[in-house]
């Protein structure tokens, strides 16, 4: 494991090449990007293998890193692809892999060694126990879930080991980065496959009150860093692979300057860096739960999610040349977004032409009216809003430019560490290349020193002229040398002499991509589906005092949350533990660890063998306990065949396919021979967003209404919120094929409305008959799942 560092290290996005050298200007140690396939920002230009060998060579020539960003589910087809992946990304010698899936720790972990893997704020780390996991795991990182108070996270610092990156500026998400489903459930485009289609960012009406509930400000620990440096944290991370070169640029060059200051320079530093960070067109800043739990400024209802400085409102429309009065000064070559008031996505153009009244001009005063010519026709609308999101005159280095540089950079040089003694009539070298070390020996013509004989200077000089050849001298080791004097250009002719056998010795390596892959292709699992007997039912329910539900001679078992409520009734529940399933929170900070494991102990010791796992903090609360049953629920992201062999190398005996997954995907999932049973949820309520922000006015008691009229209950349960669907989603008229395809064990989601309810009573018979109840989605299954 690499040793942590003393001094944070800057990590800064790039989603463009202009961002990598507008990242790179700004002053980042480090940078990450993400591949053309499984990037969490799949919107974003994003990057080649060609180009990721070029961009790693340009950093490692300046002593920075990169690290890319395998972030996102894998499915079943892409298996193939992955590995094909993983193996080019070895062979270039990248700094880090930054990982969700678990398929992508277990292949490299296995196949790749050479990559270091990052865990990436996707997993919902949150808790010591969580960090520890990934330490056994042979994680060097983990990117903690942004919920953490800066008191939470020097906690789980004085706990472990592991190097530890945070986000200290950028968009937030409502939701546990991870567990949102709100995109994937209105459109089919996940979040967590990169396709997010931002839902949460429209506006909302709960009663008669419209208002942004689920849209947070952007990010902003400017003031905290010497509080995080002090926390733990080792890698200070930026948001914005979907940004601009100049949004990096200004807030990569402000976190810079401020982590440079020294002493009294510091408060100087921060007033500077703000006017920066002010330019750089993001949403009103937060310092989100940095500073505590429940921060007030995060989600304010009135305020719109828009990035950009907001301009005005369209007051007359001409085929596609709108007039407003603009609230700023305006200049040729800005760039405007046009934001519809029915809140549909905006649209942003450069300003090529500004007319004060009939006068062209290349600026405009603040608070003038002003027309701007587009080649949008009657696409635009009085009212609609008008946001400032660039500036002329800002970073700007074109793509071709870019290019250009790039290609201009070759592999960095090999170190060389020299060992010279001088024995005249010869001179004696022992060069060392990676690890290896080459004797070399040189006849010499020599004569005594006058003034100045050989010295370690002359010699470092000498061979510290590598020319065309692939090596830098590194080390130089020379002792006593005599007072001679050796004619220089024969010392230049050995240099040459020498790099050129090493060179020889140590060629360029090439890159087998395909050829180191073989093995690990050949290594997926056979065809052939898993037995898993007959069909098992169970319910999901959140109270123990349904657990009546038992008695119903096609119900096999029941989950329940292990809540405080209803471990007290587990006495009760004794004579029935082979059938309970206790459903562990998925959030569990360290403050509530303990607890929770308290009562797993004491569940165990009272007979009861069942636990369904949701996070990976929750696989140390059953540390030293033998004979139980792990289930790992749909939160611990089963989308292959590789995470459930993985889920089962960590100890899961039945593992729940995953939520979002469509009929073909979960198809060529079970037609492997996999290594463990799996279940499916194919009833329910989806959760579109687990949130620890308390929303002020909202209750369960009416819906939130889209600006579409899609329904959504708010809820507050377990110390978070929760937007559930006001829509169920059902599968249950596709169990015979679900069967079919080799999945036997179906969970029934009644946790929301109660096995005896109407409702409850409704789908437990549409069970019975084989039909999906009423007025119900079909979620993903019967569309991609993008």
């Amino acid at each position: 494991m690499k040793k942590i560092t003393t001094r944070p290290e800057l990590l800064a996005p790039a989603g463009s090449l202009e961002a990598f050298f507008a990242a790179v200007e700004g002053g980042a140690d480090a940078v990450y990007i993400g591949l053309k396939e499984f990037s969490a920002r799949a919107k974003a230009k994003n990057f080649s293998l060609a180009d990721v060998e070029r961009m790693s060579w340009f950093l490692q020539g300046q002593g920075k890193r990169l690290y890319v960003t395998l972030n996102t589910l894998v499915k079943e087809a892409e298996l193939p692809h992955l590995i094909d992946t993983l193996g080019a990304l070895e062979a270039i010698g990248i700094d880090a892999v930054i990982l969700q899936d678990l398929a992508v720790w277990k292949l490299a972990r296995e196949h790749f060694p050479g990559l270091e893997l990052h865990a990436s704020t996707q997993l919902t780390v949150h808790n010591t126990a969580g960090v520890k996991m990934l330490e056994r795991m042979g994680f060097a990182r983990a990117v903690l879930a942004r919920e953490l108070t800066l008191a939470e996270i020097s906690t789980i610092r004085a706990n472990t080991r592991l190097e530890l990156e945070h986000f200290i500026h950028g968009a937030l998400c409502f939701s546990f980065s991870g567990q949102c489903y709100f995109s994937s459930f209105l459109s089919g485009k996940s979040g967590n496959r990169g396709r997010c289609a931002q839902p949460c960012r429209r506006n909302h009406r709960y009663r008669n009150n419209e208002g942004y509930y689920f849209s947070p400000n952007d990010l902003s620990a400017i003031d905290l860093l010497p509080e995080l440096e002090q926390a733990g944290i080792c890698s200070l991370k930026i948001e914005g692979r979907m940004k601009s070169a100049e949004y990096v640029h200004k807030v990569v060059s402000a976190y810079r300057r401020v982590l440079d200051a020294q002493g009294q320079q510091r408060q100087q530093a921060v007033k500077d860096a703000k006017l920066l960070l002010k330019d750089s067109f993001g949403r009103q800043p937060t310092q989100g739960f940095l500073s505590g739990s429940q921060p007030s400024d995060m989600a304010i209802p009135s305020r719109k999610g828009a990035t950009g400085r907001y301009l005005g409102e369209i007051a007359k429309v001409r085929g596609g040349e709108i007039t407003f009065k603009s609230k700023e000064a305006l200049h040729l070559g800005d760039r405007i977004r046009i934001q519809p008031a029915t809140d549909k996505s905006g649209t942003a153009f450069t300003i090529r032409q500004l007319l004060l009244g009939k006068r062209q001009v290349n600026k405009a005063s603040a608070n003038s009216f002003v027309s701007v010519p587009s080649t949008f026709t009657n696409q635009f609308k009085v009212g609609d809003g008008i946001f400032l999101v660039s500036a002329s005159g800002s970073f700007a280095m074109s793509e071709n430019a870019c290019r250009r540089q790039l290609a201009t950079v070759g592999p960095p040089p090999t170190q060389v560490a020299l060992a010279i003694r001088v024995e005249p009539p010869q001179l004696l070298i022992a060069a060392t290349v990676a690890g290896t070390t080459e004797q070399f020996q040189f006849d010499i013509d020599s004569y005594p020193a006058e003034k100045q004989g050989l010295s370690r200077e002359i010699l470092y000089q000498n061979f510290a002229v590598t020319a065309a050849e692939p090596f830098v001298l590194g080390q130089l080791d020379c002792g006593p040398l005599p007072e001679i004097v050796i004619p220089p250009k024969q010392l230049k002719q050995i240099r040459r002499e020498l790099y050129a056998a090493l060179r020889l010795q140590h060629p360029p390596k090439t890159r087998s991509y395909n050829d180191h892959s073989k093995r690990p292709r050949v290594e997926l699992l056979p065809m052939g589906k898993t037995d898993q007997g007959t069909r098992q039912l169970r319910i999901q329910l959140s109270d123990s005092r349904d657990q009546h539900i038992l008695s119903d001679p096609a119900v096999d078992a029941v989950l329940l949350p292990l809540t405080g409520r209803n471990l007290q009734a587990a006495g009760k529940l004794i004579n029935k533990a082979e059938r309970i399933i206790w459903d562990l929170p998925f959030i569990l900070f360290d403050n509530d660890w303990q607890e929770q494991q308290n009562a797993v102990r004491q569940l165990v010791r009272n007979g009861f063998r069942n636990f369904r796992l949701n996070n990976l903090g929750h696989f140390p609360l059953f540390d030293k306990l033998a004979d139980l049953n792990l289930f790992s629920s749909f939160r611990l992201f089963a989308l292959n065949s590789q995470a459930l062999v993985a889920l089962a190398d960590l100890g899961i005996t039945e593992a729940e396919l995953y939520i979002e997954d469509d009929r073909s995907n979960l198809a060529a999932v079970l037609a492997r021979k996999l290594p463990l049973a799996t279940a499916l949820t194919v009833y329910g309520s989806v959760p579109l967003l687990a949130s620890r922000v308390r929303i002020k006015n909202l209750r369960s008691d009416n819906p939130v209404l889209s600006d579409r009229g899609d329904a959504f209950l708010v809820q507050q349960r377990q110390g978070l919120t929760w937007l559930q669907s006001g829509t169920d989603f059902s599968f249950i008229g596709n169990l015979p094929e679900l069967e079919q395809s080799g999945c036997s064990r179906f969970i029934i989601d009644l946790s929301h409305v109660g096995p005896f309810s109407s409702r409850g009573k409704q789908v437990l018979e549409a069970v019975r008959r084989g039909y999906d109840p009423p007025d119900v989605s079909k979620f993903n299954f019967e569309r991609e799942l993008e």
